[in-house]
């Protein structure tokens, strides 16, 4: 990414190298386009996690955390977290520009603002900021979204694969729990052996200073990237943005776990022109609201402010911080709806609905209005209407319809009960629907994440209203091991960009593994990396 690097050696890693370098296993996708030029732009990229055992011989999936050299181990905190890059096309093709001015590499070491309600709050201070309102990095990013003001939300989810110690022995440890920090295959990198902070008894308040919503401007390489804790704390799958007709920014917001919920940001202020120095603190100031979904198709959305109903000094909550800090305590508290892990929200550009992406949750033993299935292992899609006004959707509104747009898997075997389009055929229908997006014609495309009729992942197209509602079709199946992430469409549809994440990844160990895309090159191994597709003709993605 920058001029001097040295072309990529996984041999000859080192943590410098690396965080100057594209990072690994990309997730969500954003492209701000240049007002100035028609052939270039800027291309963000998160990452949200390393495979180990994927990057260097000798390890094993299940212990490299052991094995794992310290430098090494350094490695894997550097090349986590973003990457943002200068595009341009030549010729119709696709180059990432190395040393443009806007390049960027953000990792788990990239100093960083907390914000909000939470900013200062005692369980966010440490002994390296006795003030709670710096941190160190981001951890797990996973989906995203774009303000209307040109910045980029990335998304934490979850944090509890970082840290070693014992839960337990924290003064905490129910809300440490509430958070999964109790779960066995935690400390799975070893970064607790190069940084203390990640060892939950010399840090018991680190882990609050992650799962945030991150605020990025692409444009200015010297930002200091901001956590916006009034969006809330929990397992952010994503973070996509939509104005009211007041003018005010609504984000959408799932907590991606069984059982977990659905949230809404709504903005304090309206949008102001004049880009991210307008708008720079809109997003410290609203309210979040979680989703109750009721029978007949209503959705009422539940503030979560300090001082309502349960939220009070009798349930451990003593101001708004506390909300936010264990929103997950808040949101149970309220009488939220538990989903089937809710991925990304997705606005539909063309009618102003949203859809959300709930993948699976095999653990489920009773039915309920938005989660119709009980050991729902395929997933399915809602979509989520808004109340019409004549400036557009209110996505502000405090009450929107929904209905099931479709349950996931196979529709020749009865036991699924899977719900598509009459027409779909044998290779057409999928499960486990992870990141979704829109084209610009308003088609819905779907990334799956678990493996599908195909023998791979996929990404699928379906419409979403007239005659072909509902009606899936297989466009892409990634590698090997693969899945394909954050469907994002640029030059007005022309050109379809898909993150590629942990290739090879169904394998336990380099030396086994199921490819060496996209090199093919038995010195490498596989790479996550970003793909662009492209009309053979020059025609829009989808157009026949």
């Amino acid at each position: 990414m920058f001029d001097g690097v040295p072309e990529f050696d996984p041999d000859k890693l080192t943590p410098e190298i690396s965080a100057r370098q594209f990072g690994v296993n990309n997730d969500f996708l954003a492209f701000l386009k240049d007002p100035a030029s028609v052939s270039s732009g800027v291309l963000f990229a998160n990452h949200e996690y390393p495979n180990p055992h994927l990057m260097w011989r000798g390890l094993t999936e299940d212990t490299a955390a052991e094995q794992m050299s310290d430098n090494q181990i350094a490695v894997t905190m550097a090349c986590i977290g973003a990457s943002v890059v200068g595009m341009q096309t030549e010729d119709g093709t696709w180059h990432a520009s190395r040393g443009a001015a806007v390049n960027r590499r953000i990792t788990a070491q990239t100093p960083m603002l907390i914000s909000g309600p939470a900013a200062g709050h005692p369980k966010l201070r440490t002994h390296a900021d006795p003030t709670g309102r710096h941190v160190l990095g981001t951890l797990s990013n996973c989906n995203g979204g774009v303000t209307p003001w040109g910045t980029i939300l990335t998304c934490e989810e979850g944090a509890g694969w970082i840290f070693g110690g014992d839960y337990q022995a924290t003064p905490d440890a129910d809300l440490l729990k509430r958070y999964y920090y109790d779960e066995p295959e935690n400390n799975r990198w070893g970064w607790s052996r190069i940084a203390p902070r990640f060892n939950l008894q010399n840090e018991p308040n680190e882990p609050n200073r992650f799962e945030w919503v991150v605020e990025i401007d692409p444009s200015d390489p010297y930002s200091v990237p901001v956590k916006r804790t009034a969006l809330g704390r929990f397992a952010h799958e994503g973070a996509s943005t939509a104005l009211s007709p007041d003018g005010r920014v609504v984000v959408y917001l799932g907590d991606d776990w069984e059982f977990e919920y659905c949230y809404r940001f709504v903005s304090r202020d309206a949008v102001l022109q004049g880009g991210a120095a307008a708008n720079r603190d809109i997003l410290d100031h609203g309210i979040l609201y979680v989703a109750r979904f009721e029978e007949k198709g209503v959705l009422r959305w539940i503030p979560l402010i300090y001082g309502q109903g349960p939220l009070t000094p009798d349930n451990g909550f003593h101001s708004q911080a506390d909300v936010l800090i264990n929103t997950r305590g808040a949101a149970d508290l309220v009488g939220a709806t538990p989903m089937d892990s809710p991925e990304g929200f997705s606005p539909n550009p063309e009618t102003g609905t949203v859809i959300i992406a709930l993948t699976s949750n095999a653990d489920r033993t009773a039915a309920d209005p938005a989660n119709p299935r009980i050991n729902n292992r395929f997933g399915h899609l809602l979509e989520l209407r808004p109340p019409p006004t004549a400036k557009g959707p209110d996505h502000a509104a405090s009450v929107f319809e929904w209905d099931v747009l479709a349950l996931c898997g196979d529709p020749g075997e009865t036991a699924h009960g899977a719900q598509f389009h009459p027409a779909t055929s044998m290779k057409g229908w999928f499960t486990d629907p992870d990141n979704i997006g829109f084209d610009p014609q308003g088609r819905l495309w779907v990334c799956t994440d678990g493996v599908q009729p195909s023998g791979h992942d996929g990404l699928y197209a379906m419409d979403v209203e007239g005659s072909g509602q509902a009606l899936p079709k297989l466009f892409y199946a990634p590698p090997s091991g693969a899945e394909c992430c954050s469907p994002l469409f640029v030059d007005d549809g022309k050109t379809l960009l898909v993150g590629i994440q942990h290739p090879g990844e169904d394998t336990p160990s380099l030396e086994k593994t199921s490819t060496r895309w996209p090199d093919f090159d038995p010195s490498l191994p596989p790479r996550p990396s970003v793909i662009a597709i492209t009309h053979v003709a020059g025609a829009p993605i989808g157009s026949s």
